[in-house]
């Protein structure tokens, strides 16, 4: 399974970048090559906190062509559910730890005669490792890359200095906004869009450029949605015949997972579909947050992805 398919590896290094971003550097364990990847890929990072097992997806930022090392950045959310402050808190150099085999949801489409990437935030990150795929190619791009304030700007300088004229920074509390009408009607044709940044910003960007008449395969968007705490539920897994209690904390995936239930996943963040599950019985109410599943699969009632999405009610019976 791909997206279970691990590799040990040691924590290299560690750069604090600003208050709210660190970045980590793995490489493997036995000092072997790492497997190649293409920009736009990501990892997922196993972290063991307490009895807590965790995996959380990471954007691999690093050179494609690097077989060393892959690098990734973690901003810090002090909200969350405990993934972020476990990197920031808890890891450090020399540590020994797992990820998954790099898998790739957000690849660049080579058809494509110039690449306009749009960045808010640490959605940067997948765009740096595209961005030097690109640059071996002389590929044709330009980066819009949006951030609250300067200070929280991670790599703006690095990027102006290699490619001033191609990198446009915005900085929120500075009153500076991404003037997408006009950006969007200047494009040569055959130019393709990505997007990834907070939701607001995904939503907007895709809007505006479906208005503009832009077609559904020249848009590309990531966004991992990390499960949302809700109130505990009860499933019973048919085909396992276990019933499971799914925490206030714990998505529905971690739970399946505990039970010694096997569910595929690449992305665990509702992007991918791979563990969509099928619902065989249920009397209450689905909390559906993925990106997979059409309006009319979320209405049906027949179908979940346990990965964000939760459940409640009385009954929840399903195909695992």
């Amino acid at each position: 399974m791909i997206g279970s398919t691990k590799i040990n590896v040691i924590v290299s290094q560690i750069k604090v970048l600003n208050d709210l971003v660190t970045c980590f550097e793995f490489k493997r364990t036995n000092g072997g090559l790492l497997p190649t990847f293409s920009g736009g890929a990501h990892t997922i990072v196993e972290m063991q906190d307490g009895s807590v097992l965790r995996l959380n997806p990471y954007s691999i930022m690093s050179d494609p062509f690097d077989q060393a090392r892959y690098t990734i950045s973690v901003r810090r959310d002090d909200q969350g559910r405990g993934g972020s402050l476990f990197m920031h808190t808890k890891v450090k150099v020399g540590d020994e730890m797992v990820i998954s085999y790099p898998v790739n949801l957000f690849s660049l489409d080579l058809r494509a005669r110039k690449h306009l990437f749009i960045a808010g935030g640490i959605g940067i990150t997948p765009f740096l490792a595209q961005i030097k795929q690109l640059e071996r190619s002389n590929g044709y791009w330009e980066l819009h890359y949006s951030t609250r304030r300067p200070s929280l700007g991670t790599f703006v300088d690095e990027l102006l200095k290699k490619y001033p004229h191609k990198v446009s920074p915005y900085y929120d509390e500075c009153d500076q906004r991404i003037e997408l009408t006009s950006l969007l009607s200047g494009q040569p044709l055959g130019t393709h869009i990505y997007i990834c940044g907070p939701k607001g910003m995904i939503d907007w960007v895709r809007q505006e450029a479906t208005d503009f008449g832009w077609p559904d395969e020249a848009i590309h968007f990531e966004e991992f949605l990390a499960p949302l705490p809700g109130k505990p539920f009860q499933a019973k897994l048919e085909i396992s015949d276990k019933v499971i209690n799914v925490g206030e904390l714990q998505s529905l995936l971690e739970a399946v997972e505990l039970a010694g239930v096997e569910a595929p996943y690449l992305c665990r963040g509702g992007a991918c579909g791979q563990c969509e599950t099928s619902v065989i019985e249920y009397d209450g109410k689905f909390i559906h947050r993925d990106h997979w599943l059409t309006d009319d699969e979320k209405t049906s009632g027949l179908k979940i992805m346990p990965c964000v999405s939760r459940f409640e009610g009385k009954k929840l019976v399903l195909d695992r």
